[in-house]
Parts: structure tokens; sequence; C-alpha cells
């Protein structure tokens, strides 16, 4: 039986290679300043990367909201992240949320962010943190900072933008007004938005259908899919030819080379 990591504010589950972390402080609405979501989540990014029986990574919050992001009251008396002059705040960011970006990034599975609720200023960056993402239709997502005077410091600006193009990601980011659950899936910051009560259960049923799949292959297609955003093409086609050289020779390969024989012998 796989080894779980500790976490404090967060739960973590693994079923048929599928994790599923969930944000546990809803008395904060999961905030991930101001509680140990932000240790929960880099511990649980690092953890993934070397249990060998994980495929899938979704993250999800309890309680009414998926993440609330940074913790205002913390704001308003400067303390907390945000305590201290110039340098002092500028380290508090690099050794505490700017972590969960770095983390994320480097994770090797497919990350799918099923966003049971409001997912705002941090936390919408959160969710634009995974792969995929799946809203409940009682979400609603916000890149709020500018409105409490501040800029996104954990990355957003940087994330955003890739995810949905520099105009509408300029537009959402200067008026910092909340965007519902249906104007997400138009504006294509979510892949589909479903009754709450079916959040999980189609997460779940998008993580199967990827766990199923050749477990490492899977892994360096990811690895290559983040590549393939910064290389250019002839560097990027060598690489892929290395990736596939080591997939030939994964006992895996034939594996599911000889399902497939099978399935065609059967029709």
């Amino acid at each position: 039986m796989t080894k779980l990591p500790q976490l404090t504010d967060a739960l973590l589950t693994l079923d048929e290679r599928v994790a599923v972390l969930t944000l546990n402080r809803h008395d904060l609405r999961n905030a991930l300043t101001g509680s140990n979501l932000i240790d929960d989540i880099v511990t649980t990014a690092e953890w993934i990367n070397q249990c060998e029986d994980a495929s899938v990574l979704v993250i999800t919050g309890a309680g009414s909201s998926f993440s609330a992001g940074g913790n205002i009251r913390d704001m308003a008396e400067r303390g907390g992240d945000f305590a201290g002059d110039v340098a002092e705040c500028a380290e508090r960011y690099r050794r505490g949320i700017q972590r969960i970006p770095l983390a994320l990034q480097a994770v090797e599975v497919p990350i799918i962010a099923a966003v049971n609720g409001p997912a705002i200023g941090a936390g919408f960056d959160l969710a634009n943190m995974a792969d995929i993402r799946i809203a409940s239709d009682k979400a609603k997502f916000g890149e709020t900072f500018l409105n409490l005077g501040i800029i996104p410091g954990d990355g957003g600006a940087w994330l955003m933008q890739r995810l949905i193009g520099y105009q509408r990601a300029f537009e959402l980011t200067m008026t910092g007004r909340i965007v519902e659950a249906a104007e997400a899936r138009e504006l294509g910051i979510v892949m589909d938005v479903v009754p709450a009560e079916a959040l999980m259960p189609e997460a779940l049923k998008l993580a199967g259908r990827m766990a199923g799949q050749p477990p490492k292959a899977t892994r360096l297609t990811k690895r290559l899919m983040k590549m393939a955003q910064r290389m250019e093409l002839k560097d990027f086609l060598d690489l892929c030819a290395c990736f596939q050289g080591m997939c030939h020779n994964e006992p895996e390969h034939l594996e599911a080379v000889n399902r497939m024989i099978d399935q065609m012998g059967r029709k």
C-alpha cells in the first residue's frame, strides 16, 4: 500500500492511480495564506512525482469554496505573509505562495482542477495551474488583485494569458470582475460546467480515463506538452525521438500493443 504524505490542512486520497487533493480549510474558504495549504500543495506535488502508483492528480475544495486566495484579514493587519518592509514581503512571497506555481509546473502527471465553488485571486490562479479545469455551476472566478490594490504576486499574469490569450486576460485582470461558470466556459477558462452534484463524478471519470493509460508514457507525454510551449520545433522533435525510443523499450508499450491486437481480433 502506497504511503501518503502527512498533510495539515488538506486531505489526500489515492485510488486506482487517481490522487485527489482536497483543500480542507472551509472555515477560511480554503484561503492559501494564513493556513498550511501552501505547504500541503507543495508536499503533494513533490510526493506525486515520486509515486509510481499515481497517474493523475485532482485538486478540489471542501465546503462551498474552491479557494479564496489570500487571507484578506492578514492583509488588513499587515500580518502573516504580508508583514514587513518591501524586502521582507518579497521574501515571504518567494518562500510562500510562489512555491505553488513552481511545484505544480513540475508535476509530471495530468492535473485536473475540479472547481466546486468560488476561485478568487490566488485561488483562481491555482485553478489555472492545472492542465484541465471542470467547474461546478456554483463556481465563480475572479482575478481580483487590483480590487485590493495589489498585483497578481503568484504568477497569475503569466498563467492566464497563456490560457485564454492576452486580450481576455488583460481585461479580467484590469477590471477584477467576477466571472460566472457559464462565461468561464465561453472564455476557455474551464473545459466544462456541470451541476454541483456531478462535479466529482465527472472529474473522476476523466481522471480514470487518463489513469488507465500506460503510466510511464503518460508522464513523458505530460513533460512533452509542457516543453512544447517553450521549445523550437526542431529541438522539440529531437526530444520526441529520444522519448519515443524510451517508450518503445518499456514493457508497458508491448502490453498496450498486444491489448490492441487482441481487441482488433475480437471485432
